[in-house]
């Protein structure tokens, strides 16, 4: 018994210090979503740079994503869009537990006669999607933990919408990127008075079953997806590209519905992706098109987010996710971003939008694996080195991003 009290007094002390911790912050900030985590995962776990004000929380609960991340201590803005109503809820949700988290991994395709999200023989509509239990709901084991790195791992069995049976194992490792590599990394020279918050992941997917993954049943694809606050002053930038041949089309913005003309823009080789949690929308650009980065400008505060991905040197097929039956399975999208908006019933998820990366279709003998290395980049400073980055990075000054929408 005297065990028993002892534990309950350990969580009503750790509850406590959580709520006075919060209360110390406010809304929005790094601190805040600390303490609020910390009260329902206890084994959350924490990332930091060398200087301790860059920050990673991440959940082993919610398969080791990213849940947020700061550049400035607890005080710092909390950069990852977290639901805190459902994790607060304790409630499982039909369809998919949206947790949030900036960074998370899905395995693709979502839609199509490969689909790991449809029963076979099912309509593709909403209410016949769920997401799988390995990538919703079920944990990843801890493999190991370094001081600024974090490894997972998870075994699971997959069936897609073809009836076809996939043995998988993931491993994922989480690491957090100091502020000088992060600079070489985006072959950048960072100005001294610019904050910063890097990392990195590498997730592998490997073949555990006794059959091949083909073109015949299927080839699953990491897929990487980074939910933000968005505001009404977030513009998504995609640069792009063209060594097509005419061989695929554009900007692919068939997902939810055409997306409007005044939400979405080309200029100086950029795409401008209006994100403010407004109206529901996705593009995505095929590998011809794509290249290793794409970002997002929050005029509101100030800062730039970068994804940066390794992009493999030759074409590859890449799985299709369009919520119906494919002619073409394996000329899928390599780059995506998603804007959160109500939905046919007025409700909606967040608001949040998303920034994603995919490696190519897993085509592997038993024993194989395939990886996706992405990172993220956090920066806030003055807009004159923001500016600078800008320039550098997308050929386009702040100025010209705040003008792309600036009439609505």
């Amino acid at each position: 018994m005297k065990s028993k009290y002892t534990i309950l007094l350990f969580l009503f002390m750790m509850n406590y210090s959580c709520n006075v911790h919060r209360e110390n912050y406010g809304q929005g900030s790094y601190g805040y979503d600390k303490a609020f985590l910390l009260t329902y995962h206890n084994d959350l776990v924490e990332i930091r740079d060398s200087s301790g004000n860059a920050r990673l929380l991440i959940c082993p609960a919610y398969q080791g994503r990213v849940m947020t991340s700061t550049l400035a201590g607890d005080s710092g803005f909390s950069f990852g869009w977290i639901n805190h109503k459902l994790i607060e809820s304790g409630i499982l949700q039909k369809h998919m537990n949206a947790y949030g988290g900036e960074e998370r991994l899905w395995l693709g395709p979502e839609g199509g006669q490969f689909s790991f999200y449809f029963d076979g023989g099912k309509e593709f509509v909403f209410n016949n999607w769920q997401v799988p239990a390995v990538i919703d709901t079920e944990p990843f084991s801890i493999m190991r933990k370094e001081d600024k790195k974090i490894v997972f791992e998870k075994s699971a069995s997959l069936k897609n919408y073809s009836g076809n049976s996939f043995g998988i194992h993931i491993t994922r490792a989480v690491e957090i990127i100091e502020r000088e590599k992060a600079g070489q990394l985006l072959q950048i020279t960072l100005p001294l008075s610019l904050k910063v918050v890097a990392y990195q992941s590498n997730n592998v997917l490997l073949n555990k079953g006794k059959t091949a993954w083909t073109r015949e049943t299927g080839m699953p694809s990491l897929w990487m997806l980074c939910m933000f606050v968005p505001t009404p002053g977030t513009t998504v930038i995609i640069p792009y590209q063209d060594d097509s041949q005419g061989k695929v089309p554009f900007i692919n913005d068939s997902y939810f519905g055409k997306v409007p003309d005044d939400r979405l823009v080309k200029y100086k080789d950029n795409i401008f992706f209006k994100a403010d949690g407004k109206q529901r929308g996705k593009i995505g650009l095929p590998y011809h098109y794509a290249k290793d980065l794409l970002g997002s400008y929050d005029e509101t505060s100030g800062s730039l987010t970068l994804l940066q991905f390794e992009k493999p040197p030759a074409e590859r097929p890449y799985v299709n996710s369009l919520w119906q039956f494919q002619k073409e399975p394996f000329a899928g999208d390599m780059i995506n971003s998603y804007n959160d908006g109500p939905v046919e019933d007025g409700t909606q998820m967040g608001p949040f939008y998303e920034l994603e990366s995919s490696s190519p279709a897993a085509e592997l003998k038993p024993g194989e694996s395939i990886e996706h290395t992405q990172r993220i980049f956090h920066f806030q400073g003055s807009e004159h080195d923001l500016d600078l980055m800008c320039r550098k990075l997308f050929g386009v000054t702040i100025e010209e991003i705040k003008a792309v929408f600036c009439s609505e």
